[in-house]
Parts: structure tokens; C-alpha cells; sequence
């Protein structure tokens, strides 16, 4: 039997010699790339500030529909004024035979403006009925999880921990699987070991340039904090000495 997932199966880069000195094709990352497969489940991308994550991203988002600040397909709001980088016009997807029949973009950074445009629009119910602006950040990134996705979707997420404390990443990897299970695909940038540690995913991680796929224990995220944990005492030690 053919499996309907991954909706989206590669994503093929065109570097334009033209435009290689030039944002966002400058970033080692967005230059050295090719293509990219995805898991048919979950697909991480990790790596520091700055190593084109949220750039990927957006140029992923974008190129599939979506409006850049986040949402669903339906939704085009301008508020940031922010351009979106070239990139996404030299992509092509490789797809499933079957389309999903939910979409959604999250943005940690442009969330509050999607909250807005909802509360302008009065369409709250897919949210739990309730404002966002009157629910926290991270209650209101689990109202999305928990009553706006329905499931055969895709999903793409960047920095989704950026409001939620740990006991709630734990709740947002719950609802992450329960999509999984409703044969849903996700794409997600995060900084988070505890999301990143759903079991079975293709973690992607942005290592000199180029993205190399790892295990989660071998992740720089999952490294530092075993060796704070373990050692904590001597690190914010460390930490804290006056820079010389």
C-alpha cells in the first residue's frame, strides 16, 4: 500500500549564481543546500541563532501558500513590514499524491499579529471560543494545537517553545503526536530538547554549513544540558567569572 505521508517528500534548491553574494543566499546553510527529504512524521531542524533555521523555514512556509507572518492558508496579513527573502521562488516540492486537508504555519515571532487579526475577525471558535489576547502565549499556542488543528495535516512550526515552560512542551509534544496519529507531518525549527526528543523523527542539524542528520543524544542541545544537569554548580560558576 502507498503511504499518503509525507504530503511533502523533498524540497529541491536553485542557487542562481546571480544572486550567491547576495541575502539570504549568502548564509552557508541556504548556499551549500540542495535538497532536503522529510520524514514522513516530524522533521526538526536545529541549530544556533543565526545558521538560517527561521530562514529555511519561512522559505518553506511561503513557497507552500502561506502567508509569512503565519496561519492558515486563508490568511494574508501584512503587519510587520518585514520583506520575505527570495528563496522561496527557488524551490520545488516534491508532494504526495494525496493534498492534506489542513494546513497551518506557526511563527512564534509574529504570533501576537495572527492572535489580533482573529479577535478583528471575530473567528475565535477553532481557537476554544476564548481571545487569545486573553490566554498567554503559551496558552494560547496549545488552544492552537489542542482545538484549531484537526488532524490530516501539515504542520510547520518554527521555535514553537518559545512561550511554553517545560511542563508544557511536554503537553505540546503530547498534542504533536496525537496529529501524528490523525496522519498529520510536521516541519519544525527549535531549539527545545525536550520537543526535539519525539522518538522516530529525522533531526536535521546545522552543523558548518550544511545540514546533517543526527541522533537526539548527539545533538548539541541534548550534550549541554546533560552536562549542566550534571554539573551545574561548576558551570554557572564559570558562567558568572568577569570576562578577562
Amino acid at each position: 500500500m502507498i503511504s499518503e505521508r509525507p504530503y511533502i517528500k523533498t524540497v529541491e534548491f536553485d542557487r542562481p549564481e546571480s544572486l550567491s553574494n547576495s541575502h539570504p543566499f549568502n548564509i552557508p546553510l541556504v548556499h551549500n543546500l540542495k535538497e532536503i527529504d522529510f520524514h514522513k512524521d516530524v522533521t526538526f531542524f536545529v541549530g544556533e541563532n543565526g545558521a538560517g533555521k527561521s530562514t529555511l523555514i519561512e522559505a518553506i512556509a511561503v513557497g507552500l501558500g502561506f502567508s509569512k507572518e503565519g496561519g492558515n492558508k486563508n490568511f494574508n496579513i501584512e503587519t510587520t513590514g518585514a520583506a520575505v527573502s527570495e528563496l522561496h521562488q527557488h524551490l520545488k516540492f516534491i508532494k504526495s499524491f494525496k493534498k492534506p486537508q489542513d494546513y497551518y504555519f506557526l511563527r512564534a515571532e509574529s504570533f501576537f499579529n495572527v492572535a489580533t487579526y482573529m479577535d478583528e475577525v471575530n473567528y475565535l471558535s477553532s481557537y476554544g471560543g476564548k481571545s487569545l489576547h486573553e490566554q498567554s502565549h503559551g496558552e494560547s499556542f496549545l488552544s492552537l494545537l489542542n482545538h484549531k488543528l484537526k488532524g490530516n495535516g501539515l504542520y510547520i512550526f518554527d521555535e514553537p517553545e518559545a512561550a511554553l515552560s517545560p511542563l508544557r512542551q511536554l503537553t505540546a509534544v503530547t498534542a504533536i503526536h496525537q496529529l501524528v496519529q490523525k496522519n498529520s507531518q510536521f516541519i519544525i525549527a527549535t531549539h527545545s530538547p525536550i520537543i526535539m526528543a519525539y522518538p522516530n523523527a529525522k533531526i536535521l542539524m546545522i552543523e558548518n554549513g550544511n545540514l546533517v542528520e543526527t541522533r537526539f543524544e548527539d545533538t548539541e542541545h541534548f550534550q549541554v544540558y546533560q552536562l549542566f544537569f550534571q554539573n551545574h554548580e561548576i558551570m554557572i560558576k564559570e558562567a558568572m567569572k568577569s570576562p578577562t
